[in-house]
């Protein structure tokens, strides 16, 4: 049973991938082949004889007389002067274009420069900020330096001070008591 569940479901599977491959594939194989029986239809027609016409040369509308443009139906006859003259003006058109387009692009070029001019004069004003700032670390560096050493030598000479006192005899809790008794002595 199992194995007739499993080959029912192998058949249903192998179904649905041919009618999802005819879906995706038979479209484009169908116009194709349409294309094809067109091209062959139209060779096999190509014997029919060339359409004779016979068109008047009334124009399908007709404008009252002071409202038409009379060299509107003069545009399909070919003029010499007429196309020289267009052909002039075609000419002088394209030239002032191109002297717009240059002016535009003088412009451009002119805001450009203008533009890094002055991204140049911000740079050499940053940088003259940046110099003074480095001037005044060193500065400050320098004066910290000189200070440590005064705080050094300061330091050293209070040693000596301290170490000679010593010497004769001070000791430091002992001045604390005697300088608080003559501070109180005093306030009586």
């Amino acid at each position: 049973m199992a194995v007739n569940q499993a080959a029912i479901a192998k058949v249903g599977l192998s179904l649905l991938g041919l009618c999802l491959f005819g879906y995706i594939v038979g479209p484009p194989l169908y116009w194709h082949f349409v294309e094809g029986l067109d091209a062959v239809s139209h060779s096999s027609a190509a014997t029919c004889p060339p359409c004779v016409c016979d068109c008047s040369s009334q124009p399908l509308l007709s404008i009252p007389d002071g409202l038409g443009n009379a060299s509107i139906t003069d545009c399909a006859k070919h003029d010499p002067e007429v196309s020289e003259d267009t052909e002039k003006n075609f000419a002088e058109l394209l030239t002032e274009e191109l002297k717009l387009r240059e002016a535009e692009a003088l412009e451009n070029q002119q805001r450009a420069d203008m533009a890094l001019l002055e991204a140049k004069k911000l740079t050499s004003q940053y940088q003259k900020e940046a110099d003074k700032c480095n001037s005044g670390m060193e500065t400050c560096e320098e004066a910290r330096e000189k200070a440590e050493a005064a705080l050094a030598a300061q330091k050293k000479l209070t040693a000596t001070w301290e170490q000679r006192a010593r010497q004769k005899g001070w000791r430091e809790g002992i001045m604390k008591s005697h300088t608080q008794s003559q501070g109180t002595a005093q306030a009586r």
